[in-house]
């Protein structure tokens, strides 16, 4: 903040006579005058005449005027300051401009009152075309990414993003807009078209989406919610000549048409799905944490017709029940796995530091010693049963895994982990992963 209305008081006399004053009653009085002028400032009554906004090439005027709105109702300086400071965060969570400063200066002109003031926002725009290039490797496969994004392509917020990726198996693209409500960020609506290739070796399943989508993002009350359609042109096929009939059998193409909440929109493959996952953490003694999680979910096919291998849940993994392959728990035919329609999961892990604390306050504090176990079941729904047969079936053969290993957290996005494992409870078809497993995923349990 640049801020030019505040004049000091006159200082006490640096120089000249000795009038008796201890050092000590300077500094006393120096103190009571800074109270003093703090009291001033917070409690002078001042008016905000004008609200500029410097810099703006192709932004919309109007987009901002509710984003800024509030500064007006400021009735003192310190007022002033703090809704100036909350108009800058949300000019800046717009994602338009890439620097935004606040100056607040004295009001001048014909129309200036005595305790008047003007804001001055000065705003440096996002280039009209940002772009970004990387290569990745990994699972025997190359490939390019190449990505487009135009900010605020209309002025008014809004954003288009582009993105294709030519690997040498296969290739994808996704296009994406964004349309924010003016004076109300948190609603916005969101359209995208897309072609996604997934490789799904623990079922000799490849899979290609084409799709259209469109979001609904708004607040009620507390909470943020989505409301989503998806159009999709799946097509299904093997990964592998060995891949068993029951794969091959669900190959093909099929239209899926989903709406995020529930409900039947039209396609070929329809069901009602849901899922959820509750997790609590509590700090211990010693820098350590104890958390606990718990998630599961359910499929319901509508219409009669089976449900498909691509829309089923699956079960196990590092990132789930350790000391399981890759989503290697449940039903499966010729080593294949097709995934459940019911599942559970829980887990109940323990982080502490490393011992004698290496590399303490900065690049160690990422590291953590890990203690878990974890617990669940997969299941496919008998609909000649009732809900205590199911509750029944998702009760037995519980699989269930403890051991200890090394956390590499890094921030929110993901992690790495490193674990000794010792499965229990394992069925004839699973397949295990005893001793060291290394995993990677962006669910931090």
């Amino acid at each position: 903040y640049f801020l030019d209305t505040v004049q000091s008081m006159d200082p006490l006399p640096m120089h000249g006579r000795d009038m008796g004053v201890h050092p000590d009653d300077m500094i006393e009085v120096q103190e009571a005058e800074q109270e003093t002028k703090q009291e001033v400032l917070e409690n002078k009554d001042v008016v905000v005449q004008h609200v500029n906004i410097e810099g703006l090439g192709r932004t919309k005027e109007d987009l901002l005027g509710y984003e800024i709105s509030e500064v007006f109702h400021a009735k003192n300086l310190v007022d002033v300051m703090k809704k100036s400071h909350i108009a800058r965060q949300k000019l800046l969570r717009l994602g338009i401009f890439k620097e935004v400063e606040v100056v607040i200066d004295t009001s001048d002109g014909a129309d200036a009152l005595p305790n008047g003031l003007d804001v001055t926002f000065e705003v440096t725009e996002m280039k009209r075309l940002t772009g970004s290039y990387n290569t990745m490797v990994g699972n025997n496969e190359g490939s390019m990414v190449l990505g487009v994004k135009l900010p605020n392509v209309f002025g008014r917020a809004e954003k288009l993003t582009f993105q294709f990726s030519y690997g040498t198996k296969e290739t994808s693209y996704g296009l994406s807009f964004f349309k924010p409500q003016p004076g109300n960020f948190e609603r916005n609506l969101a359209l995208n078209l897309y072609k996604v290739t997934g490789q799904f070796p623990w079922s000799s399943l490849k899979e290609t989406d084409r799709g259209v989508s469109t979001e609904l993002n708004f607040p009620l009350w507390r909470t943020n919610h989505t409301l989503k359609w998806e159009g999709v042109w799946r097509e299904l096929g093997c990964l592998a000549r060995s891949a068993s009939f029951a794969v091959r059998e669900e190959s093909g193409h099929t239209l899926k048409s989903a709406l995020s909440l529930a409900g039947y929109t039209g396609g070929d493959a329809s069901f009602l799905k849901e899922d959820f996952e509750l997790q609590v953490n509590r700090r211990l003694v010693w820098d350590s944490v104890l958390s606990a999680s718990l998630w599961g979910g359910c499929l319901l096919p509508i219409g009669g017709r089976p449900s498909s291998i691509a829309d089923r849940f699956y079960l196990g993994g590092p990132t789930s029940v350790r000391g399981f392959g890759m989503y290697s728990i449940g039903p499966q035919s010729e080593g294949d796995y097709l995934g459940g329609e019911a599942y559970w999961a829980g887990g109940l892990h323990l982080y502490t530091p490393l011992p004698f604390r290496p590399g303490r306050a900065g690049f160690g504090d990422l590291f953590r010693t890990h203690f878990f176990l974890n617990a669940g079941n997969l299941c496919n729904l008998n609909y000649g049963e009732g809900p205590r047969a199911h509750l029944q079936r998702l009760a037995e053969c519980i699989r269930w895994s403890y051991g200890a290993g090394i956390v590499l957290r890094l921030g929110n996005i993901a992690r790495l982990e490193l674990n000794y494992c010792i499965p229990m409870g394992v069925q004839s078809g699973d397949r295990i992963c005893d001793g060291v497993q290394f995993g990677a995923g962006i669910r931090f349990l």
